[in-house]
């Protein structure tokens, strides 16, 4: 039998004003990601979400409440998403809203699922305010593992990710990933909760006090990891790859245009010039790199797409390019290919992690839709996960578009590679905080990977980031440039990259079981 945890004198009482309050709470939530980065504003946040969801009437109102704060968090967070209806506007501008809305709608969902499963837990333990904090951290990064999971997945700005502003924050995803990294912040955000009393003044009283030491150990987590992360960038070096110069071409390819007929070569003319064009600096490039797409024909056994882009390729390197791929039996292929200076393919890689309705419609049958990409028909799913070599390159994996953003699943574990290849095009996104939030997404993998990640993209942002997550060198959004640097050196294996993701999704389950094991054998007080 549930109890009934005593409400919160802090929160309006459950209705609507309760409800708006949550909304507007995760609205501020969503502004804590790239590119703006009001951290502070999840102390409130978080720390409102644990009472309302803990003192909750029922379990019904609590996750209510989430789902509430979660619309406001996705909507903020994922409002980008909207652009992509605006590329063909004559047909799909109409569905912006809907899509945006129910995006954040349907991601809330997870967010309900968590505060609801915490208003069970606290009735079903007896959980009180001083365990509020870390029970809402379990619950949130259950959230966020099904959330990476659920229907192919959609693990975009985890919790983690509010800390890439800062390179020394980042530095603990080597160790315990973004997933325990966001355990820790969510812990320290809602910290708050354990001692709060009336009238949002702390809480005098005996339990009071104890709450306020459980405020100061949690929130004390975040300069320990700051402190952790320096010692480690302290000992970092800028050690690159010698006798590797790329060079990153970021073409600024606007969407509308990219597959007019009548546009499509001059698209790839362009990026050849760019590719030759004279050295900077940095001397001249051995490698060139071009993002998703870039080549806007189709690349089959039977046509010379391929060769005839040798002149774009340094003697002796290799040119990496994306462009879309049609197999012997018909198949379409969202692919990245390798190519020397002859033009013959050293290697090839078609993407495995596909984008529902971007490039293939779910339950086609059913739903009387197409997808945005060009194109009416679906996209096939490659074979997963390789690693490619190319002349005068370390071997490395390629990842096409959001197949960076999934913890521990982009390395393959049988061939760790020399370094991590991101192409994508978020030219669907326009100006707008997509971009820098998919960057902040590849720069957590090469902090837990341990692996330099050069990240390829049509409209920005371009970038080389070292094995630290630091950026080495990067091309604006919305710019034309090219990006000359060397390749930095790879580290060894992490801690994170030897164990993987799936400790750091067990933890929490694992320490909210302990945790209702002890307080239902009284042998915690709260």
């Amino acid at each position: 039998m549930i109890a009934d945890p005593a409400p919160s004198p802090l929160l309006p009482k459950p209705g609507w004003r309760r409800r708006l309050l949550c909304l507007a709470l995760g609205a501020g939530a969503g502004l804590a990601f790239a590119p703006v980065y009001a951290v502070p504003l999840l102390w409130p946040a978080f720390t409102v979400l644990a009472l309302a969801a803990q003192g909750a009437r029922r379990v019904r109102d609590a996750a209510l409440d989430g789902w509430a704060f979660g619309v406001g968090f996705f909507a903020v967070g994922l409002y980008w998403i909207g652009y992509a209806f605006l590329v063909d506007g004559d047909r799909y501008a109409w569905m912006m809203p809907f899509a945006v809305a129910g995006m954040a709608a349907g991601m809330a969902l997870y967010i309900a699922l968590a505060a609801g499963l915490m208003r069970a837990v606290a009735g079903f333990a007896g959980i009180g305010r001083m365990s509020a904090p870390l029970v809402f951290a379990c619950v949130w990064m259950i959230a966020e593992w099904l959330r990476g999971w659920l229907f192919t997945g959609f693990p975009w700005n985890p919790i983690a990710s509010v800390w890439a502003f800062s390179p020394a924050m980042m530095q603990s995803a080597a160790w315990i990933g973004s997933p325990g990294l966001g355990f820790l912040t969510a812990l320290a955000f809602a910290a708050p909760a354990a001692f709060l009393g009336a009238g949002w003044r702390p809480d005098r009283s005996p339990s009071g006090r104890k709450g306020l030491a459980v405020f100061a150990a949690a929130t004390a987590v975040l300069p320990v990891l700051a402190l952790a992360g320096a010692w480690r960038l302290a000992d970092a070096d800028m050690t690159d790859r010698d006798g590797i110069m790329l060079r990153v071409v970021q073409a600024n390819v606007q969407q509308k245009l990219k597959w007019v007929p009548e546009l499509r070569r001059g698209h790839v003319v362009r990026q050849m010039a760019m590719s030759r064009r004279s050295p900077g600096p940095a001397g001249p490039p051995t490698h060139v790199i071009w993002p998703e797409t870039a080549v806007p024909f189709v690349v089959s056994a039977g046509n010379d797409v391929s060769a005839n882009l040798a002149a774009a390729v340094p003697k002796g390197g290799a040119l990496i390019f994306g462009a879309p791929r049609r197999d012997a039996g018909g198949n379409f292929f969202n692919s990245a290919f390798a190519i020397d200076d002859d033009g013959r393919v050293h290697g090839t890689y078609d993407k495995f992690h596909l984008v529902p309705f971007g490039e293939y419609v779910p339950l086609r049958g059913i739903l009387p839709i197409e997808k945005l990409t060009a194109g009416r028909g679906d996209f096939s799913s490659g074979p997963g996960l390789r690693a490619l070599e190319a002349p005068g390159l370390p071997p490395f994996g390629v990842l096409i578009c959001y197949e960076i953003i999934f913890p521990g699943q982009v390395v393959d574990p049988a061939a760790r590679p020399g370094w991590l290849l991101n192409l994508t095009n978020d030219g669907w996104f326009g100006i707008s905080a997509g971009p820098y939030q998919h960057l902040v997404q590849a720069r957590f993998r090469a902090v837990e990977e341990g692996l330099p990640v050069v990240r390829a993209a049509n409209t920005g942002i371009s970038a080389v980031i070292d094995a630290y997550g630091r950026v080495r060198g990067r091309i604006g959004l919305g710019e034309q440039d090219v990006l000359d640097a060397p390749l930095p050196v790879a580290l060894p294996p992490t801690v994170f990259a030897v164990m993987g993701a799936t400790p750091a999704a067990l933890a929490p389950l694992l320490i909210l079981g302990v945790l209702v094991f002890l307080v239902r054998r009284r042998k915690i007080a709260d």
